[in-house]
């Protein structure tokens, strides 16, 4: 049997829910929703996103010679390393910004936290990148 059979997809796409729980529209009509492409643990952006932090880290070791970090610091942390692992929003605007800037500046908007704590969790699941569950 080839194992490649049961390879995950390179992306999965997360349809957003706001802070209620409850789904993210950006109409009334309920046919555009707010969703985010992501890469999952299966890809290579996803590999070199994990790099990139594990690296961040070793240059701040380097630096001060403590791992010790600031609530703002570990968000920051956070909002790169899921913005590395964003292919791209649907139906989603922040300011006037786009790709990577856009990527970075809503995940990290503690008001909207909720975000990007569901792209981690989401990102964290092999299952959501399953050839059965390539969409959420």
């Amino acid at each position: 049997m080839d194992i490649k059979q049961f390879a995950v997809t390179q992306t999965s796409r997360l349809h957003l829910r706001d802070a209620a729980d409850e789904l993210m529209y950006a109409d009334g009509d309920q046919a555009k929703p707010i969703a985010v492409n992501l890469y999952g643990p299966g890809s290579k952006q996803f590999a070199r996103a994990q790099a990139a932090q594990q690296n961040r880290m070793v240059d701040k070791l380097k630096r001060r010679g403590k791992a010790e970090q600031t609530a703002e610091q570990i968000a920051s942390e956070k909002a790169e390393f899921l913005a590395d692992c964003t292919a791209g929003f649907e139906n989603m605007e922040y300011d006037v910004l786009t790709g990577a800037d856009l990527a970075r500046a809503v995940y990290a908007d503690t008001s909207i936290g909720f975000i990007a704590d569901q792209a981690a969790k989401h990102i964290g699941d092999w299952g959501n990148f399953s050839k059965a569950s390539a969409t959420s």
